[in-house]
């Protein structure tokens, strides 16, 4: 596939939809595995699309369109795996609630159709009770639920409520999850997939009917759901004290960025709160320290955040231990 993805980035880099599409139904004619076609060429350049913005070489504007052509490319791609007949299940397919990325859960509602399943994509920000309403109404094999962003994460486990509760498995998947199980599994998932080559294959070994999911650690659900609604002040405190959102006449590309990374910082320590699972502190310490790099900010802006933070969250003794141990404040090198 490395000429059709190289093909296909020169489309999003002319914002060219048409050459894109085109591309894609043409692999599919000539009979490409449509799988191949979303993972190793709609996905893989949509990370791509993702590291540029992340290393300030693209606009957000440039980095929706990209998403735009990325839509159209995997709708094409849909168009032609509703050939395929139905030999196996029915599979509910939907993003986390307040997870407004809909093309990676688009992606593996069409894997599955092409390997055979009868998928119903939920779109994005599925709120549980409307997943609850397709769990009555269609009586699913199982559930798959995409995840991006941690701000996402917490929502996921009442998607595990929802679907365990009423036997059903639930799958998931997404960089929010991380590059393993840990994540899904302390969250109550059935089973977790690292792309949609894996959902077809954990789809295939599921059970038929599985427990409702655990209790999680009330300590830790307490002080997320504190976090959850004090989460707007800590964000104001935060930039009224920070350099890069205080200062006069900081550079704009910095503030483009800096705002948001705050939200993330939080929404980092809430998902690693529910998790047992640090990494996302550290993980997302590093990426805001590159955001902040890319865009000429000083080094000592990453550091002062987490200084920041570990004094903001001084009523949350869990979170505030995660950002003292794991926000590491480390300056990517040049």
């Amino acid at each position: 596939m490395t000429d059709a993805l190289n093909g296909y980035e020169d489309a999003l880099s002319a914002n060219d939809a048409v050459a894109a599409t085109t591309l894609v139904t043409r692999l599919l004619a000539n009979g490409a595995d449509p799988v191949a076609v979303l993972t190793d060429v709609v996905a893989t350049a949509q990370r791509t699309v993702g590291s540029r913005w992340q290393r300030g070489e693209w606009t957000v504007a440039e980095e929706h369109a990209a998403t735009a052509i990325a839509v159209a490319a995997t709708t094409a791609v849909a168009g032609h795996v509703r050939q395929v007949p139905v030999t196996r299940g029915r599979v509910l397919v939907a993003c986390a609630e307040r997870e407004w990325h809909a093309l990676p859960a688009m992606i593996i509602a069409c894997a599955l159709r092409a390997n055979g399943w009868d998928s119903t994509l939920l779109g994005a920000a599925t709120t549980p009770l409307r997943l609850s309403q397709h769990l009555q109404d269609l009586g699913p094999d199982a559930i798959a639920v995409s995840c991006s962003v941690l701000a996402s994460l917490p929502t996921t486990r009442r998607f595990m409520e929802a679907g365990t509760g009423a036997g059903v498995p639930v799958v998931v998947g997404g960089p929010a999850f991380g590059y393993d199980d840990v994540r899904a599994t302390a969250l109550g998932a059935t089973a977790w997939a690292p792309d949609a080559h894996g959902a077809v294959a954990v789809l295939a070994g599921l059970p038929a009917v599985v427990p409702p999911a655990t209790p999680l650690p009330a300590d830790a659900v307490a002080e997320q759901s504190a976090l959850d609604l004090d989460h707007r002040r800590l964000v104001a405190m935060l930039r009224d004290r920070w350099s890069p959102t205080r200062e006069v006449g900081v550079d704009s590309r910095v503030l483009e960025v800096a705002g948001d990374a705050l939200h993330q910082a939080l929404h980092a320590v809430a998902a690693a709160l529910l998790t047992a699972d640090p990494r996302p502190v550290a993980e997302t310490s590093a990426w805001i320290a590159e955001l902040l790099r890319t865009r000429g900010a000083d080094a000592t802006a990453i550091t002062e955040l987490g200084t920041l933070m570990t004094s903001a969250l001084r009523d949350y003794p869990l979170a505030g231990r995660l950002v003292a141990e794991h926000f590491t404040g480390d300056w990517p090198d040049l």
